[in-house]
């Protein structure tokens, strides 16, 4: 059993708990290039993931009309749910992470810039949202870094904040727990390297999602 100064774990989805960020990458360039427009670059397409869909092709489209970005939009949806996923696309070790969490009695829960549609679609063929409590998605809520998904699921759940930390890859996963006032553990794994996560000021770095229960057995109660 693992004790912890926290009772509920938040964690983001692509590129924290699933190794998907290539994939989105790929889906985003190939949906440009089909609808007759320039692919981002690699960096940039990564610097989007985790904010909701609509908000990363505003930042990598400025200059599209409702139109176009809708359009745009459709396509990469059609391209990333052509790919069947598993739980082999988990990253290495999340699935025994997350059963010696919750036989340790962690509540756990999911903060995505994924869509409503696009969490349960993932949560259906890896088999793991039973795992979860809770669960916000960026068109149900406002899209990170704005705080509120993670302020809804303290609140649903009923925990002061400070027994809440979110798990993320990205700088919006760090940026709004920030601006929710909660501690963040950073992952780099994902989208963006240490030295972009750095200024955030995580409480750690994990080179892989898997260990975080190393880190929860070390700082236990702390």
């Amino acid at each position: 059993m693992i004790k912890s100064k926290f009772d509920l774990l938040i964690f983001d989805w692509d590129g924290t708990l699933m190794d998907s960020i290539d994939w989105i990458v790929y889906c985003l360039q190939n949906a440009a290039l089909e609808c007759g427009h320039k692919a981002p670059d690699e960096g940039a397409a990564k610097d989007i993931i985790g904010l909701s869909i609509n908000q990363a092709m505003s930042v990598l489209f400025p200059e599209l009309d409702q139109f176009e970005t809708q359009r745009l939009i459709n396509r990469y949806s059609q391209l990333y749910f052509s790919r069947q996923l598993g739980v082999e696309d988990l990253f290495p070790g999340v699935l025994d992470l997350l059963n010696a969490l919750k036989k340790s009695g962690f509540m756990m829960a999911v903060a995505t810039g994924k869509s409503r549609k696009g969490l349960q679609h993932a949560f259906e063929q890896t088999g793991i949202g039973g795992y979860f409590v809770a669960s916000r998605c960026a068109d149900e809520t406002a899209s990170k870094p704005d705080p509120l998904m993670l302020k809804q699921i303290i609140e649903e759940i009923g925990i002061r904040k400070e027994s809440a930390v979110m798990i993320g890859d990205s700088v919006h996963d760090l940026e709004m727990a920030s601006n929710a006032g909660i501690s963040s553990i950073a992952v780099t794994c994902g989208a963006h390297a240490e030295q972009q996560l750095l200024p955030h000021r995580p409480l750690e770095f994990l080179q892989n999602t898997s260990d975080l229960i190393t880190f929860l057995r070390l700082n236990n109660g702390k």
